[in-house]
């Protein structure tokens, strides 16, 4: 049994505060040394919402909702920003997915249709947003207009709107990496009214349509769906109205690539259904972490039945539905939920986890109207230098102290990530791991803080760059900090 960094002085802690008794033990434990599951290179991706992208109905300054949007008009984001460029590179390789409520009440290119509520993605939108994907070597993923809100129409879908857009996409040799239907197509109830809800028989018939129209123009796309959302206790909420997951996967002729599924650990309070209420307490909580898992286990169930051969992503998360909770979702607090779910969706066999959002929203990891990074941010930032493709199965024997393994991206070793979401110092034993010779401690002085430091340095973009080299080294320690996620390097297992 190792005891790490016995040959080193464990007088301060990481945040350099005196020596404490420390209140929690734990022991981390690699289980075994083969390899569990392998993500894709893109794990960590994230969004734009399309309300930000075309200038719709967005969450900033909102204190309630309307039909699943926010009640503010935003502009179109400028995707010419230097500084956008410069964050999406340093979470580089990722795709890119825009969706949101209003991919489905959206119009391509003009519309006939007179309102103030109207929604247009114009072509120099399009252009624009094809122009930022090729510029920083994003791949794409758009979920495309359902649009049928009459029950009497489904199972009946042309894509007339859509085959214009992909005709034009394809004169401009644009490509689309994942095409999807419709915008959590189980909750059609709630955004478009009891009637607009698909049954899954008739979605299944309009999905094998959808298939043969992009195969036409992009036949290399990949197809996802059905994009359900999952409510923490509820899951697809109304059984068995709105329960149409597995018998849309099970009617469904056409062979998916992806089933991907959205999931968020709680509602803000914007959103009319609150099943677990946003807080700092709940974005820490066991119990919330764990109810990932269940929704993530019970498509895979489904996925090994009826699409053995298709990958299962979580096509949109992020903290809080609706926009995400001010003042929590944007701060430190919000670091624990998102590291714990890369770490357990990686181990659950999600291939993709596509944050909402990348801006936008208090949720976004960089604030829109600022273009600063969040705490999100640099945790995800983090991540992606530290954590590869590779993971392995590891035990914590404290459930307040989370801990998740991957070969590191260089493939030198591994890296051990832990998460101590107690307001006490933990003192660590790890076992079948050899003694780290790199650490990287993520702290902040409150859960609410706005900014975060890694080894006691505060991270920041020093001539458009940064680099794990930015932060020193400090004194190896048994202790977790309270409240802090750290990534231990190790060379490899102990022998």
């Amino acid at each position: 049994m190792l005891q790490p960094f016995k040959s080193y002085a464990t007088n301060r802690s990481h945040n350099n505060q005196p020596k404490q008794a420390p209140i929690l033990e734990a022991q981390v434990t690699l289980c075994q040394q083969q390899v569990i599951e392998s993500v894709r290179k893109e794990y960590l991706s994230f969004s734009i919402d399309i309300s930000v992208l075309a200038g719709g109905f967005w969450w900033e300054g909102s204190n309630g909702s309307r039909r699943g949007l926010g009640r503010l008009r935003v502009t179109p984001i400028d995707l010419s920003a230097g500084k956008l460029d410069r964050y999406v590179r340093a979470l580089s390789p990722s795709y890119l997915r825009v969706g949101g409520s209003e991919a489905d009440k959206i119009h391509y290119f003009d519309s006939d249709i007179q309102s103030p509520d109207t929604l247009i993605l114009t072509k120099k939108i399009w252009d624009d947003l094809h122009h930022f994907i090729k510029r920083n070597q994003l791949k794409f993923s758009f979920t495309f207009k359902y649009g049928l809100f009459k029950r009497s129409e489904h199972g009946q879908w042309q894509g007339t709107e859509i085959d214009r857009l992909l005709q034009y996409s394809k004169q401009q040799g644009y490509n689309i990496d994942v095409c999807e239907l419709g915008n959590e197509l189980n909750a059609y109830w709630a955004f478009h009214g009891l009637t607009s809800q698909p049954g899954p028989k008739k979605l299944a018939q309009d999905y094998g349509r959808f298939s043969k129209l992009v195969k036409h123009y992009l036949p290399d796309a990949k197809i996802a769906g059905p994009g359900s959302a999952f409510w923490p206790k509820l899951g697809e909420t109304i059984t068995p109205f709105s329960n149409i997951t597995q018998k849309f996967l099970q009617n469904i002729t056409t062979e998916l690539d992806i089933i991907d599924w959205h999931f968020y650990p709680s509602q803000s309070s914007r959103s009319p259904i609150r099943t677990r209420a946003a807080s700092q307490t709940s974005m820490l909580a066991p119990k919330s972490l764990e109810s990932f898992a269940t929704y993530s286990n019970k498509l895979k169930a489904w996925r090994d039945l009826y699409q053995p051969n298709a990958e299962i992503w979580t096509g949109e998360t992020g903290s809080a539905q609706c926009g995400g909770q001010p003042r929590i979702s944007d701060r430190y607090a919000s670091c624990f939920w998102w590291a714990d779910q890369l770490g357990r969706g990686a181990a659950l066999g999600q291939k993709i986890m596509v944050r909402q959002s990348l801006i936008g929203g208090d949720y976004g990891m960089i604030d829109r109207l600022s273009l600063k990074p969040r705490p999100d941010f640099w945790l995800s930032w983090l991540w992606v230098k530290l954590m590869g493709q590779d993971v392995f199965q590891v035990h914590s024997s404290q459930d307040k102290v989370r801990a998740y393994c991957h070969r590191h991206p260089d493939h030198d070793g591994m890296t051990l990530m832990l998460i101590n979401t107690a307001e006490c110092r933990c003192k660590m034993e790890t076992k079948n791991f050899a003694e780290p010779f790199e650490t990287y401690t993520v702290t902040a002085r409150s859960l609410s803080s706005k900014k975060i430091r890694i080894n006691g340095e505060k991270p920041h973009f020093k001539k458009g760059k940064v680099s794990l080299e930015d932060f020193p080294q400090l004194p190896a320690t048994p202790y977790l900090p309270a409240l802090s996620i750290s990534f231990w390097r190790v060379h490899s297992a102990a022998g």
